[in-house]
């Protein structure tokens, strides 16, 4: 978690709030949030979520009290009762909303484990004694105790402004006519335009009341913010429901051996950087040092610039015949619907432009003289996509965990990916790519090739699911990917690039956002069933490895 080096001109409440993408993500794809989102959610689990969300409300409302009492501002005190009003008018509103549907919320003082972990520290945090948290400066005086307000409000902006959030995006993936969803009534009071301003109304305040406090408090409102906003999550994570569910999808399929297997793309899928492009630009600074007569290593200005400009003219014509390739395939005639074979013929087209390339790249010399030592530095200091080596080293370190993971790749270095994951011994994930070949760990320039083109690729990944897996998922974002992605039974595409999409409405294939996809597919899940099958035509899209995580491996932050 960053510190707040500066204040964000949209206030404090929106910084955090943005800080904390990858945590929503993680409560969308929970089973409880699915499962309502679907209208299948059943009462009991739904009406005891209710149950625990008045609880909230009720610790809120002392929380509120408390600041008031802290607040030396006549307006601040205003608000503050204000929003507090509010909370107990929200309580009543959901016991009628509940009444309306004929339901009797549960009786007794039963409160979750999560739930009671939350208000616990939200009336601790309103209290000043926050477990677990040390508060930074004294609070002797009323107006040092002024800061409690602030304190109160972030422990507290974090679960509103998530509600909202998320009724905001299953309310998008209704049906336009669903007007049977069973909580709909409730989904439309979250995303309604009064919870909107009562959330924005504690934001506001919020940042109002930061305005005066020092680089340490405000480090101290965003470590309250961001456990808030931990345990809201944590909330949704641990909701008892009692239907079968599509996520995650690693508990869905069972616990046998092997039974999920995750293949991925590596450049720009995993990687943020071009693997190729990261090589050239190693091979061609190390060919041009020399050492002089101290012994020390010097850059030559003029091989430096031959060099680079020798890779640039093989850059250059792969970008140049690539495009003219994809061009020439979107001459085809676009089909009625999706025809696999019939892509599959097209892609072929980008074999013999991928073998070329690689061929000229050996013949120029231009990776000659690499050593093994500089390509395991170089993987080592690889920039990942935000939220990748998380995923991968989570499904490593789990254990009875049946998912198999492998990376299919281009690169011509596999030492590259496997030193970039630093698996070390364990091989883990599993990397099929190109190999650099080696003469007494320096490279002779060569490449041993063995992934070159969209079909080479397919066949791998076909290998791979042979053996063994009862599901498969792959994971990319280009046209190289393209062929697996269908093949799969779910393809993951992040970020479609935009040959990707131009491909899709030549060849009958869609896009789906992934969360609308799982609303769809947890519908017209049939206990019992599968709902996933490969060459469906469907690719689903996420923004980030986020997503991929929640919905492969659940809530894990």
């Amino acid at each position: 978690m960053g510190g707040l080096a500066i204040r964000d001109e949209a206030g404090i409440a929106k910084s955090l709030w943005v800080k904390s993408t990858n945590e929503s993500v993680f409560a969308i794809y929970t089973p409880y949030i699915l499962s309502l989102a679907s209208g299948k959610l059943d009462s009991g689990s739904f009406l005891h979520c209710i149950s625990q969300d008045l609880r909230f409300l009720q610790a809120s409302a002392e929380a509120l009290e408390m600041a008031e009492e802290c607040s030396d501002d006549d307006d601040d005190k205003t608000v503050i009762c204000k929003i507090r009003k509010r909370v107990l008018k929200k309580m009543t509103m959901f016991r009628s909303i509940v009444q309306e549907w004929g339901f009797e919320l549960p009786t007794g003082n039963i409160s979750d484990r999560a739930m009671i972990k939350y208000t616990d520290f939200l009336l601790a945090t309103a209290s000043g004694k926050a477990v677990g948290e040390r508060f930074p400066g004294k609070l002797a005086t009323p107006f040092e105790k002024t800061k409690l307000s602030a304190y109160a409000l972030a422990a507290m902006a974090p679960s509103m402004r998530l509600q909202s959030f998320l009724s905001k995006e299953i309310q998008a993936v209704l049906e336009p006519d669903e007007n049977i969803h069973l909580y709909k009534k409730w989904i439309d009071s979250l995303s309604s335009q009064k919870y909107e301003a009562s959330a924005s109304q504690i934001e506001e305040l919020l940042d109002k009341l930061t305005v005066c406090l020092t680089g340490e408090e405000l480090q101290f409102v965003e470590t309250i913010y961001h456990k808030a906003m931990k345990l809201q999550v944590d909330f949704y994570s641990t909701q008892p429901i009692i239907q079968n569910t599509i996520v995650p999808l690693y508990r869905f399929h069972g616990t046998e051996e092997h039974n999920v297997v995750i293949c991925s793309g590596f450049d720009l899928t995993c990687s943020a950087v071009d693997s190729c492009a990261l090589l050239a630009d190693i091979a061609i600074i190390k060919s041009s040092k020399t050492v002089n007569s101290n012994g020390y290593e010097s850059l030559s200005d003029g091989t430096l610039l031959d060099n680079r400009d020798v890779w640039s003219s093989l850059h250059g014509q792969y970008v140049r015949e690539y495009e003219e390739c994809i061009d020439s395939i979107m001459l085809n005639e676009k089909v009625m619907e999706f025809n696999f074979e019939s892509l599959c013929k097209a892609l072929g087209e980008l074999s013999d432009l991928e073998k070329a390339g690689n061929l000229r790249v050996c013949r120029s010399g231009v990776l000659k003289g690499l050593h093994m030592d500089d390509i395991k530095w170089a993987g080592e200091h690889l920039v990942f996509q935000d939220g990748c080596v998380e995923f991968f080293r989570e499904i490593e370190k789990m254990k009875d965990v049946a998912v198999d993971a492998h990376i299919l790749s281009y690169c011509w270095s596999g030492d590259l990916i496997r030193s970039a994951f630093s698996s070390g011994d364990s091989g883990f994930p599993d990397v099929h790519s190109n190999e650099l070949v080696f003469e007494e760990s320096i490279s002779s320039g060569e490449i041993l090739k063995k992934v070159q083109c969209p079909i080479e690729k397919l066949q791998t990944f076909d290998e791979i699911c042979k053996k063994g897996g009862k599901l498969s998922v792959y994971i990319g974002g280009s046209v190289e990917d393209l062929l697996c992605l269908l093949k799969a039974d779910i393809g993951i595409v992040i970020s479609p690039s935009a040959n990707l999409e131009r491909l899709g409405g030549l060849f009958g294939f869609s896009f789906v956002p992934l969360f609308s996809g799982l609303v769809k597919k947890q519908r017209e899940f049939i206990e019992g069933g599968c709902p996933w099958k490969g060459l469906s035509g469907t690719l689903y899209t996420v923004s980030s490895w986020a997503e991929i995580h929640a919905f492969i491996l659940g809530c894990m932050i």
